[in-house]
């Protein structure tokens, strides 16, 4: 029969009676290796010799040339050896308490008459001690200092627990654009600025009486006492930081949950704070944000949101919305194309606007599925007014960034091209020139593909990006669309008009046509058509209307002809 292989701690038994010392020894070593020795003096260099191996030390306290005593002081001011627990071995009560205050963890009464107790005594304090270890090993953070995030809520709790009376701010410290940071210098910098933040951090909790930890890779969290203006706290933080940081440049975003409730759990807090955070995760000209009674039912909207999305499609609660676009080259505007625009009529809350649901599904990746609804709907809708005017409308559909990367974006259409009978010149395909400017190589081969399967692409939003000229030249497209604030501003601001004009005169030399969005007066339609736009979108014309009433408006283009 194979023995069990058993890795056996050792344990120093310490005794200057040798009865004591084997009696003790023998109870011991059936669970434990055991180590001897008859004095403090013998036990010192017992110890250091097997400090990385021993589990405990069995203590006599009355003992020739350096008692017991003696040694649990040495041992206790050791920062390497006070881990080692150690068990007082006394016929004294009085020395019970004396050994305990002296760091003994537990004590074992002479003469040794119960020896499962004595084992279930040692087998404890070395689990409690070992568990100690674990604890300690996982409380900071290898490269700040900082505690961990576990090991932070945990010492949070506890301070809530002993000081419920006094208020608490959660706070958030997250690096801005961080990832620039390692790829421009390199981690070792990198990790140098994330050592030099928490050293800051480590100050002002120290200063305010709060704890502080590195939560995620680039961010802080920071629980201090409340403090009534955070704007001077923040002011005195921020400055630091820019001295420390120079001549990098390198800015925080703060996010702080004032007073905050110790009816919720400790993670709810932070994530409050964080939420807080994330509302100046664009905004360099703001330091901190404070989350309030706005920010709350905001997040509680947005969950909601979130929550309802998929029964929304299933409900059809989602419509698309078609607004028309007009070439306006000729004597008389003629009916081109139309864009794809989704709508949600909530059956309680009524039209909720794009602006706040379609970002909200941006940031957390439910946009490709709304994408792929509004895609299937025109495909439809194209091929029904093909059917049933004999001419096609060519719709537009909005690809998001996260569409792109998508391995299987070409197949995806494809499969709707075909499933409606369209050809790929049919659908065109709307990316903003953000998209294009946050990975360039990796969308411009998205693209080309898509192009030389016969999809025309649109760069929508064209001058609220930083496409450079030189890029202008490299990039996949075959429209502009005109970013509508140039518009809305061209008939008051000249430097607005200028610039509408020399987007104009890049389309020409990129021979591509302008797609004007966001015309809506005579004013505006007659300047841009003097400048040479092609195509114009707006309420000039229409708003974007249902299916049904768009028809009117190819209805009526049928009997102009």
């Amino acid at each position: 029969m194979q023995t069990e292989n058993k890795i056996h701690r050792k344990v120093l038994v310490v005794d200057d009676e040798i009865v004591n010392r084997r009696l003790l020894g023998f109870i011991v070593s059936r669970d434990y290796d055991v180590l001897y020795a008859e004095n403090g003096i013998q036990a010192l260099e017992e110890i250091k010799s097997h400090a990385d191996t021993l589990s405990l030390i069995l203590l006599d306290l009355l003992m020739p040339e350096m008692d017991g005593y003696e040694l649990l002081d040495i041992l206790t001011h050791d920062e390497e050896l006070r881990r080692i627990p150690v068990i007082v071995l006394t016929s004294e009560k009085s020395a019970e308490v004396q050994a305990l205050q002296h760091g003994a963890v537990d004590f074992i009464p002479k003469p040794y008459d119960l020896p499962e107790v004595i084992l279930a005594r040692v087998q404890r304090s070395i689990q409690l001690a070992e568990d100690n270890i674990l604890i300690h090993e996982n409380e900071r953070d290898t490269l700040t200092g900082l505690y961990t995030k576990g090991f932070f809520f945990q010492y949070a709790r506890q301070h809530d627990k002993y000081y419920p009376d006094i208020p608490m701010d959660a706070v958030t410290i997250n690096i801005n654009r961080f990832h620039l940071v390692n790829e421009l210098h390199g981690r070792a910098y990198g990790d140098n600025i994330l050592q030099s933040v928490a050293a800051l951090i480590q100050e002002f909790a120290k200063n305010t009486g709060g704890l502080a930890c590195r939560c995620d890779s680039d961010q802080f969290d920071f629980y201090l006492p409340h403090v009534e203006n955070p704007a001077a706290v923040i002011q005195e933080f921020s400055e630091k930081f820019r001295k420390m940081t120079n001549p990098t440049k390198i800015t925080v975003r703060i996010g702080i949950y004032q007073n905050a409730d110790s009816g919720i759990e400790i993670e709810e807090r932070f994530d409050r704070a964080n939420i807080a955070c994330s509302h100046l995760r664009n905004s360099y000209q703001t330091a901190f944000a404070l989350y309030d009674t706005q920010l709350h039912e905001k997040e509680l909207y947005h969950e909601k949101l979130i929550t309802e999305m998929d029964k929304a499609l299933s409900e059809k609660q989602f419509q698309v919305y078609y607004q028309p676009k007009y070439d306006i080259t000729g004597n008389t505007p003629v009916l081109t194309s139309a864009e794809a625009l989704i709508r949600w009529i909530h059956p309680q809350d009524g039209m909720i606007s794009p602006g706040v649901f379609i970002s909200l599904f941006e940031r957390n990746g439910l946009i490709q599925k709304l994408d792929r609804f509004v895609w299937k709907e025109a495909a439809a809708q194209i091929r029904l007014w093909k059917e049933k005017y004999q001419k096609t409308i060519p719709v537009s559909v909005n690809v998001s960034r996260i569409d792109i990367y998508d391995p299987m974006l070409k197949q995806e259409l494809d499969e709707i091209l075909e499933n409606n009978q369209l050809t790929a010149s049919e659908l065109l395909l709307e990316i903003t020139e953000s998209a294009y400017t946050e990975n360039s190589r990796q969308i411009i081969e998205t693209v080309s593909r898509l192009r030389e399967s016969g999809f025309r692409i649109e760069m929508d939003d064209f001058g609220s990006g930083y496409s450079s000229l030189n890029m202008l030249t490299a990039l996949p497209i075959d429209a502009l669309k005109l970013d509508m604030q140039f518009v809305r501003r061209m008939t008051e601001d000249s430097k607005a008009f200028k610039m509408v004009e020399l987007i104009l005169d890049i389309a020409k030399f990129l021979n591509v046509p302008v797609v004007a969005e966001g015309v809506e007066t005579e004013e505006q339609y007659q300047l841009l058509k003097k400048a040479g736009c092609e195509i114009i979108q707006g309420y000039y014309f229409s708003r974007p209307v249902p299916a049904e009433e768009f028809e009117k408006l190819i209805q009526k283009e049928e009997s102009t002809c």
